[in-house]
């Protein structure tokens, strides 16, 4: 493909996705890489230390300038010769340090260290926002799910209120028993209501991670998934907290920052050690009134060289505060590696802790929904023979959406810790 082919397909592909009214994780993640702002400012903050490292490298390169400087006299008073008069310099000048106490190494050292460290902290940001896509992601489809089994509360209130107005007109049931079975059916719609709420809401977050505008429509891909995967085992605790040591970029980026911070400690301290450099010129004058032009050029060329040698003695603590300053902040870099490491062990533990109460909720809520399930089937087609009082009733129809709610919760949450958990291994996922 050309070029135009390739920036035409790069221009389109974000409008195409944005009129896409269902999205898959994967999309979502792809489209998020491009656009979310953060990280596009990450990436710039890594190109911006790239450039700072090019500068660096540059310090070695000598200098060269070209200057020149144009005068005209007026004397006022002159006797036997020209008032005014016209004088010019012409020079080629050039430069070198040979000797910076080490600066312009150590500099370079980490200006190579702080592009791998900015590079780092891009990633990790990229993967946090995986995280928080696949965080939202999964509450959108707990939020649909929910709405399926409110609707299915709200249609069966609705038939049982029906049921029992017409037992009511038959005079086989009281106004009062009807009453809390209608009012059974108005809080199941309002149930409804409240996930489609929380829905649209995980909606408009998921929008906001995708920089998406407020005209945009974002749905979720179904995803199922089998019994087999919500309670397949997890891998040993202790591989998982290795692995993610090995994977996770903020700590790269964490330990890059600590070596950065002592290489800026050699910066610092080089200030305060002698400097020698090289000097080159050649130049030219010219003066009117006087010979021509082109032979006060030729005549007027001269050379120079030199070498300067710089001993620093008093420079109002400059140097040993910059030192000071520069271990300050490797001690705090250190700190802040030992604290993602810590953060990364107490996530893991917890993720592992919350998905085997899951997978354990998920056990116990199979056979509460079994046994809800046919306790709410005798009890309604006794409600349908009028044998069965509204307390009764109530009862049956709320453990049975409690029960499917809890075996819905404990699936989404024994699969939101098993594909943050891959994250944190492998610093990606799949739905």
């Amino acid at each position: 493909m050309k070029l135009t082919g390739i920036a035409t397909a790069l221009i389109l592909m974000p409008a195409f996705l944005a009129a896409q009214q269902t999205w898959s994780y994967s999309q979502c993640v792809e489209y998020a890489r491009q656009k979310n702002i953060s990280l596009q400012q990450a990436r710039l903050s890594a190109e911006s230390a790239r450039l700072n490292l090019e500068a660096a490298q540059a310090q070695w390169q000598p200098s060269l300038s070209f200057s020149t400087t144009h005068g005209y006299t007026n004397t006022l008073w002159a006797e036997g010769r020209d008032k005014n008069s016209y004088g010019s310099n012409y020079g080629l000048n050039a430069g070198w340090t040979v000797w910076n106490g080490g600066e312009r190494t150590a500099t370079i050292r980490q200006r190579e260290v702080q592009v791998r460290a900015s590079e780092a902290n891009a990633e990790g940001m990229q993967t946090e926002l995986e995280q928080s896509i696949l965080q939202v992601y999964v509450n959108l489809l707990y939020s649909r799910e929910a709405i399926e089994i409110s609707r299915e509360a709200a249609a069966l209130s609705a038939a049982q209120e029906k049921r029992a107005k017409q037992l009511m007109e038959s005079g086989r049931m009281s106004k009062v028993d009807y009453a809390q079975i209608a009012a059974q059916a108005e809080q199941d719609n309002y149930s409804m209501v409240s996930a489609e709420g929380s829905y649209a809401s995980q909606c408009t977050e998921l929008k906001r991670l995708l920089e998406l505008g407020i005209d945009s429509d974002v749905q979720p891909l179904q995803v199922d998934w089998t019994r087999e995967e919500v309670l397949a085992q997890l891998a040993p605790i202790d591989e998982s907290y290795r692995m993610a040591l090995i994977a996770d970029n903020q700590l790269k980026s964490a330990g890059l920052q600590a070596e950065a911070a002592k290489l800026q400690e050699r910066v610092a301290k080089s200030s305060g050690l002698p400097q020698i450099s090289l000097s080159a010129g050649i130049g030219t004058t010219y003066y009117a009134p006087g010979d021509a032009f082109g032979a006060q050029l030729k005549r007027g060329v001269n050379e120079n060289i030199g070498v300067t040698l710089s001993v620093p003695i008093l420079d109002q603590k400059k140097t040993k505060t910059a030192v000071a300053l520069a271990k300050v902040s490797a001690l705090d870099a250190d700190l802040t590696r030992e604290a993602r490491e810590t953060t990364i062990g107490r996530d893991i533990e917890s993720l592992y802790t919350d998905v085997r109460s899951a997978q354990a909720r998920y056990i116990a809520g199979e056979k509460q929904v079994e046994a809800a399930t046919l306790s709410n089937d005798l009890v309604n087609e006794r409600f349908e023979l009028g044998m069965v009082n509204p307390v009764e009733l109530l009862t049956a129809h709320n453990a049975l959406t409690a029960a499917k709610r809890e075996l819905m919760q404990a699936k989404y949450i024994a699969m939101l810790g098993k594909k943050r958990i891959e994250i944190y291994r492998t610093n990606t996922t799949t739905l």
